[in-house]
């Protein structure tokens, strides 16, 4: 029996999910660490800084999550190579 797979809406959600918790951990973070490192940065800068992280990730998290999606590793690896592995 195959195991359902994420509509890419899903997906997405998930993944949008996890951005806005890591942009709040990342957020707290940035205002907590920078001053024991004597760094100085606005609440814009951060919000910026934060904004950049966000879209990297973002599109990390959901592309990851469409290859893998339904898939071992395993299974993708043997696809590559073929019935032989």
């Amino acid at each position: 029996m195959k195991t359902p797979t994420q509509s890419k809406i899903d997906s997405a959600l998930e993944a949008l999910t996890n951005i806005f918790v890591g942009f709040s951990i990342n957020f707290t973070a940035n205002i907590l660490i920078f001053p024991i490192f004597g760094w100085e940065i606005s609440i814009s800068q951060n919000l910026l800084l934060g904004g950049c992280y966000t879209m990297i990730s973002y599109i990390r998290s959901y592309a990851l999550r469409r290859a893998f999606d339904g898939r071992s590793v395993y299974q993708a690896i043997k696809s590559k190579l073929g019935d032989s592995a």
